[in-house]
C-alpha cells in the first residue's frame, strides 16, 4: 500500500512542476505589465539647487 501511495505522490509531485513554472511566470508578466500601484506623488522637474563640482583630471 506504501508503494502505492508514494508512487501517488511522485506523480502528483511531477504534474505540478510545470504548473508551478506556468504560474511563475505569469505572475511576472502581470506584475510587469499590470499599472503602476505605487502612490508616490508627481513632483515633476526639480531645480538644481547646489553648486557644480570642480573640474579634475581623472
Amino acid at each position: 500500500m506504501s508503494q502505492s501511495t508514494n508512487g501517488s505522490n511522485i506523480i502528483q509531485a511531477i504534474a505540478q512542476v510545470p504548473q508551478k513554472v506556468f504560474n511563475f511566470i505569469t505572475t511576472a508578466f502581470v506584475r510587469i505589465f499590470s499599472p503602476r500601484d505605487d502612490d508616490y506623488p508627481e513632483t515633476g522637474v526639480q531645480p538644481f539647487e547646489g553648486e557644480p563640482a570642480d573640474k579634475q583630471d581623472y
